[in-house]
């Protein structure tokens, strides 16, 4: 191939340097692209990367995932959680928290083909979602539950090319709607990261046979500058 405060997530606090409008600027190593230098300069003068450093995260994206769910209460004590594309962990470190899983009770599940490190009240399977069996080992690690929320993460390596990148997007997009309503108990929801202008029609009228209510969101934590967009379906209707 996706620890809040007390007081919610709100807008990350500024430092003395933010205060003062000074930004950390990054100079060019030999060997180092430009590119790089500009990605950590802009990680290095990123609130949300210090806010999740110190609150315990393992990567901004953890308040992608805050903010969404703060707006359109998404998770709930007790619910079940499969997050495709899950690494770094910090969807899962928020799922946990907000289901109230454990490990002797594990109620959120993720799966990524990157080796990461344990997420105590997760389990989590090595295995790339695209491959033939990987549902299958979701449904097992289930246990013969459904699921209440799928979420997804993933996206595709990018080529440049803007209408294969689409494609790509747009297919994992699908695998995980198409999952996601094969595992889903009735009034589930489902979140996946799309890119703006980029969700096919025919899927969001799919998706909308399917859920009560289907919308794009955009989390103050996903860069402004980023076509990145998260695609929401709630009420999931049972097939059944």
């Amino acid at each position: 191939m996706a620890k809040r405060n007390k007081g919610g997530a709100s807008k990350p606090g500024t430092n003395a340097r933010a205060e003062k409008g000074l930004k950390t600027r990054v100079k060019t190593a030999k060997g180092r692209k430009l590119s790089s230098t500009l990605w950590l300069q802009r990680q290095l003068n990123d609130p949300y990367v210090a806010r999740a450093k110190s609150e315990g995260y393992r990567s901004r994206a953890a308040y992608k995932l805050i903010e969404i769910n703060e707006k359109h209460r998404l998770l709930k004590r007790g619910m079940r959680v499969v997050d495709l594309g899950c690494a770094p962990g910090g969807w899962l470190q928020v799922a946990v928290k907000e289901v109230g899983s454990t490990t002797d009770n594990p109620l959120v599940i993720g799966i990524d083909y990157l080796e990461m490190d344990a997420v105590p009240g997760a389990i989590i399977l090595q295995k790339d979602f695209t491959e033939d069996d990987a549902p299958q080992m979701l449904i097992d690690a289930l246990g013969g539950h459904k699921a209440d929320i799928v979420l997804s993460d993933m996206a595709a390596p990018t080529t440049g090319h803007k209408a294969t990148d689409h494609l790509r997007i747009i297919g994992l997009v699908e695998m995980a709607a198409d999952f996601a309503t094969d595992i889903l108990a009735p009034g589930g929801s489902f979140v996946a990261k799309v890119f703006q202008g980029g969700t096919e029609h025919q899927l969001l009228a799919d998706l909308k046979r399917s859920f009560a209510s289907t919308f794009h969101a955009k989390p103050p934590a996903s860069r402004s500058d980023s076509a990145e967009a998260y695609l929401v379906a709630k009420g999931f209707k049972d097939k059944d």
